[in-house]
């Protein structure tokens, strides 16, 4: 199955193997030839079960008399990327013997939300990015967050620190992670709608 047009990096699943690696294996781990990593796991065979349901439904619309529309493959390869996106997951912390975890994308969606509750700031792009799991079990993590500061309302020497502090309390109260690095990005100025500029 290759990917074109794509980075690599955009279809690695959280333990590290490729997608297009998991596709290739796919038929020699079912067969019992799986290496260590890929009899055990969680990520691996949870993409596996992805990709041997879209093999049987592609199959089914090979095997339909119709002809498949055009634009099929680009349908199912959307449906591949975005599979591989929302796959990246992080390991929280629990008291239950097992394993919980939380998609990278719910994370960003939290600390989002957690900077736009501070006055005169909207939250833009947030990445989250693993860096490796603590003591307690819960992933570290690096958080680069984009934010707009609202013109006239407050100074980004005021915000920043508000926003620094809501993001890092996030973090651990709400989602239980720790929080290794975060990088606040002023990335735009904006005005309310009817507002103009002094």
């Amino acid at each position: 199955m290759a990917v074109n047009g794509t980075t690599e990096q955009d279809y690695r699943l959280p333990c590290g193997r490729e997608i297009e690696h998991v596709w290739d294996r796919l038929d020699a781990v079912e067969a019992g030839l799986g290496d260590e990593h890929e009899k055990t796991c969680p990520h691996c065979r949870s993409a596996r079960d992805s990709l041997h349901a879209l093999r049987a439904a592609t199959k089914e619309l090979i095997d339909e008399p119709e002809p498949a529309p055009p634009d099929l493959t680009m349908r199912i390869m959307s449906a591949v990327r975005a599979e591989a996106r929302r796959g990246r997951t992080l390991s929280l912390p629990t008291p239950l013997p097992g394993t919980v975890e939380v998609s990278e994308q719910a994370v960003a969606t939290v600390l989002r939300y957690a900077a736009d509750s501070v006055p005169g700031v909207r939250a833009r792009n947030c990445r989250v990015r693993s860096v490796g799991l603590g003591q307690d079990g819960a992933a570290q993590v690096e958080v680069e967050l984009a934010v707009a500061i609202r013109f006239g309302h407050t100074t980004i020497g005021d915000a920043l620190p508000i926003v620094r502090e809501r993001v890092t309390a996030a973090v651990d109260a709400q989602i239980g992670l720790t929080l290794v690095a975060l990088d606040l990005i002023v990335a735009d100025i904006y005005h309310e709608t009817g507002e103009a500029p002094r």
